[in-house]
């Protein structure tokens, strides 16, 4: 079931190696640019693991910015990985020691896939969701090493090279918006967004919108569950079964 399990897992991160081997290579080369060694590329890699949040904190850094401004700007930017992880929490209530490095590695990339993979009884679900959680982050930073090397050797203009991330995350939008029937939470998304970002400013609108959305999500939430339910028919519950089990 071990080798199964993990081949599910490659598989289903192989779209996102794909993305993250680029990312990570311009990340790398931004690093570079701004004048650090290519062991902070690897370093940042392994014990932050937040795409956004690396390139928010190289700007920051480079900026004469200090560790404490840096280390909370880093945690607004990511805070939306909050509410990721109460979405999660019937899936990784029995991984057993593997959740907390679950927990540490859940990215953007690697929740879509592990809010839409089908799994069936022959695969492990706890194993499956650390694999995969391990292997993305293996390409992270392998591709963060590589742009930091070759931004090294090669000369690279990085201008402009931090809206790979702003990219992405309008690639992830598209998928589930094809993926999914469902379209509330993302319309709610856009427009709460859209209205925070008028009323507060671009530099404070991030916690107020993602407030708002949990607001949202909880008052729908049955409209929601009733309509996931219509639309997962048994998968669901065979998923469930198999995550007791392990």
């Amino acid at each position: 079931m071990t080798k199964r399990t993990f081949k599910k897992a490659f598989k289903d991160s192989l779209p996102i190696m794909a993305g993250y081997l680029a990312l990570g290579i311009g990340f790398g080369v931004l690093l570079q640019s701004k004048g650090y060694s290519f062991w902070w590329a690897i370093l940042m890699s392994i014990t932050i693991y937040a795409g956004a949040g690396q390139y928010a904190a190289v700007d920051l850094l480079s900026g004469g910015a200090s560790l404490l401004t840096t280390a909370f700007m880093t945690l607004i930017i990511n805070a939306r990985h909050f509410f990721y992880g109460f979405s999660l929490l019937d899936k990784y209530k029995n991984t057993g020691k593997i959740k907390p490095y679950l927990i540490f590695g859940l990215t953007d990339e690697t929740y879509s896939i592990v809010c839409s993979a089908q799994l069936d009884e022959t695969i492990n679900s706890g194993k499956y969701y650390f694999f995969l959680t391990l292997l993305d982050q293996i390409y992270w930073i392998i591709g963060c090493t590589v742009g930091a090397i070759a931004g090294m050797v090669i000369p690279f203009d990085s201008t402009g090279i931090d809206f790979a991330m702003t990219a992405l995350f309008i690639v992830i939008f598209v998928e589930q918006w094809l993926d999914q029937k469902q379209h509330l939470p993302a319309i709610l998304g856009i427009v709460t967004t859209a209205v925070c970002l008028f009323v507060f400013g671009s530099q404070y609108f991030i916690i107020p919108s993602m407030v708002l959305i949990a607001v949202e999500l909880v008052i729908f939430r049955k409209r929601l569950e009733k309509t996931d339910s219509k639309t997962q028919g048994p998968d669901s519950a065979a998923e469930t079964e198999v995550t007791d089990n392990d």
